[in-house]
């Protein structure tokens, strides 16, 4: 672990080294795709996913970049019922749909507990329904959405890492604790969890970055998760770069990614995803990046480890 005593990360440091947010349109999401996932019941479907344009969230994580598509004003009643309904009309019809606010859907600030009624009805023909929250959001709204939901409930979380005093510098506002005690009331409440966990976070080295992903993928399942999403830590949003120049930051490299993966579908204690976005970006070898793409992929649908790429960077230790 580095020496960053000299460092104060907090929300005006971080808010500080941005650059300027893209230019969204508040009245339609700034994307949305289809991608295959393997659901709880291990069919491999297809999974629409809308990211919806709204309220920038009031965290400040030191990762994140998802701001870069936010707004600074909270949505009026009935905008994001009509996003929804945007997306959904030019998406092919699919039984599994991911709300991503780059946020919590359960910010108040963010979705409006008026437009919940219109979301669900939407919503009405679908399998299963994903959002994401910050842990200490999650609460009785959680509930009443999902009473007025046809489909199933998860709601995705990010634990990041357990490793307290860099989860303390990611400015998360959150303990493990706070984490666990949300999952148990999902569960307690038939509301399926997922986790967001990181690797390569800022202040470690490799192979610490991968003992500290594979050891919250543990407290993850511990605290009664259905799912584990691995997510490499990116630059890009200004307090990343920061950290990167300072050389307290380095990419994970594509093959802990994989090492990480494996140890997570071993463990058999529910699905293990890892992101798959620009993941050309963590190859320090451009011989196997494709082969190496492909086989994450697959691993992502089957469940199933493999057979390795066979290429001499497999020669690099963590």
């Amino acid at each position: 672990m580095s020496d960053n005593t000299d460092l104060l990360i907090n929300d005006k440091w971080i808010v500080a080294s941005r650059g300027n947010k893209n230019n969204v349109d508040p009245l339609k999401p700034y994307g949305w795709l289809v991608e295959k996932e393997r659901t709880v019941s291990g069919s491999i479907e297809d999974t629409g996913i809308i990211f919806l344009t709204n309220r920038e969230c009031p965290f400040h994580c030191l990762m994140c970049d998802l701001w870069k598509n936010t707004t600074d004003v909270t949505s009026t009643a009935g905008i994001i019922p009509n996003q929804i309904r945007y997306a959904m009309e030019k998406m092919p019809a699919v039984r599994h749909i991911k709300l991503y606010n780059s946020g919590s859907f359960f910010d108040t600030r963010a979705i409006p507990e008026k437009d919940y009624k219109e979301i669900a009805s939407l919503l009405k023909n679908c399998e299963t329904v994903i959002v994401e929250s910050h842990p200490r959001l999650i609460n009785e709204k959680c509930l009443k959405f999902r009473d007025m939901l046809v489909p199933e409930l998860h709601v995705a979380m990010g634990l990041e890492t357990i490793n307290r005093e860099i989860l303390s510098k990611l400015n998360k506002q959150m303990s493990p604790g706070d984490f666990s005690n949300s999952v148990g009331f999902l569960t307690k409440n038939g509301i399926y969890s997922r986790a967001f966990i990181l690797l390569g976070l800022p202040f470690l080295t490799e192979s610490e970055s991968i003992f500290w992903a594979e050891r919250s993928i543990d407290f993850a399942f511990t605290s009664g998760v259905e799912c584990c999403t691995i997510i490499p830590v990116r630059e890009g949003n200004g307090a990343m770069d920061q950290l990167k120049g300072r050389g307290d930051f380095t990419l994970p490299d594509i093959l802990s990614l994989e090492k990480v993966l494996e140890y997570g579908i071993e463990l058999n204690k529910g699905r293990v995803f890892a992101d798959v976005w620009d993941l050309a970006h963590f190859s320090k070898c451009n011989k196997c990046i494709d082969q190496r793409i492909k086989r994450v992929n697959a691993i992502n649908l089957s469940q199933k480890i493999t057979s390795t790429v066979d290429c001499n960077c497999n020669l690099y230790q963590t």
